[in-house]
C-alpha cells in the first residue's frame, strides 16, 4: 500500500457496501480490508497526527492479507467464518497475549476499535458548522472511543497533536469529493454502512465474548 496514493471517500464507501453480505449478516473481510486501506490513505492525507495509528494498521491489514492468502485461507474470508474457525482450534487468546498475539480475532479487534473512533469523528465532520473546530471534533470522537483503549501517556500525546489539525474545508478538499455539499451527501450516504459494519462487528464479538481480549 503506497502512501502517496490519494484518499478517495468515494471508494472507501463502495468497499464498506461491498463488505456487508447476507442481509447484514456477515462481512467478507477481503472487502473491509479495502476499506481500510482507504481510511489509512485518509489518516495518511491529515499529517502526522495520525501516522502512529495509520502504521499499526497498514501491518495488520497485512498480516490479514497473509491469512486471506494462505492454507487456511478459505476460514477467513468472513468475519464469522474466522471467529468459528480460530475459537474450534483454539487459536485465540482468551486471558492473556501469550500464544497468539496476532490472531485474525485480536487483529480485526484492534482495527474496529480504530474504525469506532473514524465512525463518530466522521459523524460528527457530517454535522459540523463552519464554525465547527476539526481539533474538538477529534478529540471527543477519540475520547468517547479508542482513548478506552489507551495508556494515559499515549492520550495526552494524542489529544495534543489533535491541536494542529487543520480547518474543516481543509479536511473537505482531503475527501476529493467535490464541494462541501457534495462531501455532506457523500457522508450522509456512507455513514450508515460504516455503522452497520460496526454494530455487526461489535455484536459477533459481543456474542462471542471477545470484546475485551488482551
Amino acid at each position: 500500500m503506497s502512501s502517496t496514493e490519494k484518499f478517495s471517500l468515494r471508494e472507501v464507501l463502495v468497499s464498506f457496501k461491498s463488505c456487508l453480505v447476507y442481509d447484514n449478516q456477515d462481512i467478507l473481510v477481503e472487502h473491509y480490508l479495502n476499506g481500510w486501506k482507504g481510511l489509512v490513505r485518509f489518516m495518511n492525507s491529515l499529517g502526522t497526527v495520525f501516522s502512529f495509528m495509520s502504521k499499526d494498521a497498514v501491518s495488520k491489514i497485512q498480516i490479514m492479507e497473509i491469512y486471506l492468502s494462505g492454507e487456511q485461507g478459505e476460514h477467513y474470508r468472513t468475519f464469522q467464518s474466522m471467529v468459528e474457525y480460530e475459537l474450534r482450534s483454539n487459536l485465540v487468546d482468551l486471558n492473556k497475549r501469550d500464544n497468539h498475539p496476532e490472531s485474525g480475532c485480536r487483529i480485526i479487534l484492534c482495527l474496529h476499535r480504530v474504525f469506532r473512533w473514524l465512525q463518530l469523528f466522521l459523524e460528527k465532520l457530517r454535522t459540523s458548522t463552519e464554525d465547527s473546530k476539526i481539533s474538538n471534533l477529534c478529540a471527543e470522537a477519540y475520547s468517547d472511543s479508542l482513548a478506552n483503549y489507551h495508556p494515559w501517556n499515549i492520550r495526552k500525546k494524542t489529544n495534543d497533536a489533535f491541536m494542529d489539525l487543520p480547518a474543516r474545508n481543509t479536511f473537505f478538499e482531503v475527501m476529493d469529493v467535490g464541494t462541501t455539499e457534495e462531501v455532506l451527501d457523500m457522508l450522509r450516504e456512507a455513514m450508515p454502512y460504516a455503522s452497520n459494519v460496526y454494530d455487526f462487528t461489535q455484536a459477533l464479538y459481543s456474542k462471542h465474548n471477545l470484546l475485551d481480549l488482551p
